[in-house]
């Protein structure tokens, strides 16, 4: 559990436990001396400018299972562990959407853009004459590259029908994305939300498309990036003369 989780129960839990002390004269026990608030981690992740991203991803030397994650996870605005989580038959390709489990068992969908559903199509292209059709139909969208050993085998729900494959891990995510762009998955989220706001997108909005529970947690993100803060500033220049 983050420590943000653990220290807001634990402040919830206090101020009942005072509530029942002092309001209704209970007996009741106080929070232990050694159930301290934990250190939470400031979020320090930085926005990508979208020239960048839209650079880095048109670069020819990106895998197309590369290019298709990333777009996907900017386009989402979602985490990378509930992208990987995703299976082909989740795919609602003509509406250009997906559902996701939230923690509470609600069904939340996310959905992409004109650039994500052009690389989806290729992605489940199996190769020609395969017993299966031209495409993938069911289990995980993303794929490892090799088939899993037998002692390391997951279950069958993480291995593709048609080609044995596993799921693709965060680790291994993580470490290509460092490698391609030097960049972490998160920040491709941090800056989907970023750029919405700068486009002026109610925080509302911005909320719902990354499915922050708590418009506090999504403010964060919310931080100008130096493009926005350079085309702003012409608003403070002098008025042009007209001759």
């Amino acid at each position: 559990m983050r420590a943000s989780d653990v220290n807001r129960n634990r402040a919830a839990f206090s101020s009942w436990l005072t509530w029942c002390q002092a309001k209704k004269n209970w007996v009741a026990p106080s929070v232990p001396a050694d159930a301290e608030r934990r250190r939470e981690t400031v979020d320090r992740t930085k926005a990508v400018s979208k020239t960048t991203i839209d650079r880095l991803l048109s670069r020819r030397d990106l895998p197309l299972r590369e290019k298709t994650l990333y777009r996907m996870l900017y386009e989402t605005a979602a985490s990378a562990a509930e992208i990987l989580s995703l299976n082909v038959e989740d795919l609602d390709l003509e509406n250009r959407r997906a559902p996701l489990r939230s923690k509470g068992g609600d069904v939340e969908w996310v959905y992409w853009d004109a650039g994500t559903a052009r690389l989806l199509p290729r992605l489940l292209r199996l190769p020609d004459g395969h017993p299966d059709g031209p495409f993938r139909t069911r289990g995980p969208l993303f794929l490892a590259d090799r088939k899993p050993v037998p002692a390391r085998r997951p279950g069958p729900e993480d291995i593709c029908p048609h080609t044995g494959r596993p799921r693709l891990g965060y680790d291994r995510v993580r470490a290509l994305m460092e490698r391609y762009f030097g960049l972490d998955p998160h920040q491709l989220r941090h800056s989907a939300a970023t750029h919405l706001a700068e486009q002026k997108v109610p925080l509302q909005l911005i909320t719902a498309k990354t499915r922050h529970k708590n418009p506090r947690t999504a403010m964060r993100y919310n931080r100008p990036g130096a493009e926005a803060v350079a085309e702003i500033t012409g608003i403070l220049a002098p008025p042009r003369r007209r001759h």
